[in-house]
């Protein structure tokens, strides 16, 4: 691949927390081997932007239930705010160079989302960090990660989840629960699967882009799921058109 755009849910970046101890928003163990691996990405000539989530911070879905939707979702988009701003202060250590870009004028906190600056920064090795969400309530960072990838002319976008992959039912729930090596977006979004959120995965369906789910915790997923090859085989492929089916 040329270009790619990699999901992280601020939930990844928290990492595990001691047992008896109040979870930390970050954790450097973990920020710090997405860095190395991203440096591998970039060593290996593919351009990478990222979305990242907020779930670290605030999850609109668990807010006080007479809260009005449309703070919940600035709070949560703030939280990226951050979390891209820490980000991008962890990678200078492993030498990885980038930029925060928000949809909204943040004075000099970040720099204002346009495609071309944006494609001029990842031709130049330059990770492209996308905060802010949209802008707008009522979409998830999933959907942010596949609208940016269309704008962007990704080849793939990589969402990396808690979950390690795309199954016919919630894992969690069920011990039956099949995991796809391969599913189309039409089974993703008629069924529903947990996936990445609906909307981001009828984007990518209608601009014809493949995505991929994987676990962060995969050893190197990172860099298997960017790079291809038999190391890809940790996760699942979305496309429009392929032949499904499931690991044994």
């Amino acid at each position: 691949m040329n270009r790619v755009v990699i999901k992280l849910s601020g939930e990844a970046l928290a990492g595990p927390s001691a047992p008896g101890n109040a979870p930390v928003p970050f954790s450097d163990a973990v920020i710090d081997g997405i860095a190395r691996q991203i440096k591998t990405v970039l060593d290996n000539n593919v351009q990478v932007a990222l979305v990242v989530g907020g779930g670290n911070f605030w999850r609109g879905k668990k807010a006080k239930a007479d809260m009005d939707r449309s703070r919940s979702d600035q709070i949560g988009m703030l939280g990226t705010v951050m979390n891209g701003i820490y980000l991008s202060e962890q990678f200078k250590k492993s030498g990885v160079e980038s930029v925060v870009m928000t949809p909204f004028y943040l004075s000099f906190f970040s720099q204002l989302f346009e495609k071309s600056a944006a494609l001029k920064y990842m031709a130049g090795g330059v990770v492209v960090i996308n905060s802010g969400g949209t802008g707008h309530p009522y979409f998830s960072t999933d959907t942010v990660a596949a609208l940016r990838a269309a704008e962007l002319e990704a080849d793939m976008v990589v969402y990396a989840k808690n979950v390690d992959g795309v199954y016919d039912k919630d894992p969690g729930r069920h011990a039956d629960a099949r995991k796809f090596r391969a599913v189309t977006y039409r089974r993703v979004i008629a069924e529903r699967l947990d996936a990445a959120d609906i909307a981001g995965m009828a984007i990518s369906m209608e601009q014809g882009m493949d995505s991929f789910v994987f676990g962060l915790n995969a050893h190197d997923g990172v860099v298997k799921a960017c790079l291809g090859g038999s190391g890809r085989d940790l996760g699942t492929k979305v496309a429009v058109d392929i032949k499904e089916d499931f690991y044994v």
